[in-house]
């Protein structure tokens, strides 16, 4: 519900409070943004240049998460329990923030996402739990040392802004692909690879405002069918590049691999 969320919400173009008119989110200056019928607000404030993850994607997502396939990593988020706001930048469906909340029965949610489709799951996902279009690359609609938590799984990393609206003793849960996640699937199927600098990517883009408190590698076995390994594909950007008739068809074995690496504020 947005609700819940309002009083951390700032307005994208001067940085007001919002207040709550009806189906829309309006400022003091009079700004005002409008509410999707599903349940989400569009603080985005101007065209996007990109829209995220498609419709089918979207699904494809849905469907695989719902199977608990990746139930270890919404597991190892939880571990880190609050009672404060609880931001998921990149949220996509909502899953991981779903779970998150659950651990955390005092806390507040708040999603982030580009992706339309996405927003219209996540806004239901759970009834603490909020739903926002906005750019993770802008600034983002959020007020100053609010969030008690980001959450950032498989999505992109602004450290500025996330500085910005996390709390001086706030943590940041940043999960990336480890170098041997679904290296059978990259292997036989050619899709797109881990980058082997990733982790030393992700702490250049983190360093000058974030201290690294822990890593570790969360791995699973998953024995899926080929239907399951069509989906998993699916909702990985190689769902752009693999020609249908390159998609599995049998049972296949396939590594799940994470890194979860635990940020503090500098």
């Amino acid at each position: 519900m947005i609700d819940g969320a309002i009083p951390y919400l700032r307005c994208p173009v001067c940085r007001e409070p919002l207040a709550r008119h009806e189906r829309a989110l309006r400022c003091p200056r009079g700004h005002s943004f409008d509410m999707a019928k599903q349940g989400y607000a569009d603080l985005s404030a101007g065209r996007l240049p990109h829209t995220g993850d498609t419709a089918e994607m979207v699904a494809d997502r849905a469907e695989f998460l719902a199977a608990g396939h990746y139930d270890f990593i919404a597991a190892a988020l939880a571990g880190h329990r609050t009672d404060g706001l609880v931001l998921d930048a990149g949220t996509g469906t909502g899953d991981y923030l779903t779970r998150f909340l659950d651990g955390s029965p005092a806390a507040t949610g708040l999603g982030l996402d580009v992706s339309k489709p996405a927003l219209r799951r996540a806004a239901r996902a759970h009834p603490r739990a909020a739903a926002v279009l906005a750019d993770l690359w802008r600034p983002l609609p959020v007020a100053d040392h609010s969030a008690a938590v980001i959450l950032n799984v498989f999505a992109p990393r602004n450290g500025p802004e996330f500085h910005r609206v996390l709390r001086p003793d706030g943590l940041l849960l940043v999960v990336t692909p480890a170098a041997d996640h679904l290296a059978e699937l990259i292997t036989r199927h050619g899709l797109i690879q881990v980058d082997p600098d990733k982790a030393a990517r992700v702490s250049t883009t983190l360093g000058d405002q974030f201290s690294l408190v822990s890593s570790t590698t969360h791995r699973r076995e998953l024995k899926l069918s080929g239907a399951e390994a069509r989906t998993l594909i699916g909702m990985t950007p190689s769902a752009r590049h693999v020609p249908v008739d390159d998609l599995p068809t049998r049972d296949v074995t396939v590594t799940a691999a994470v890194d979860l690496a635990v940020y503090r504020p500098r």
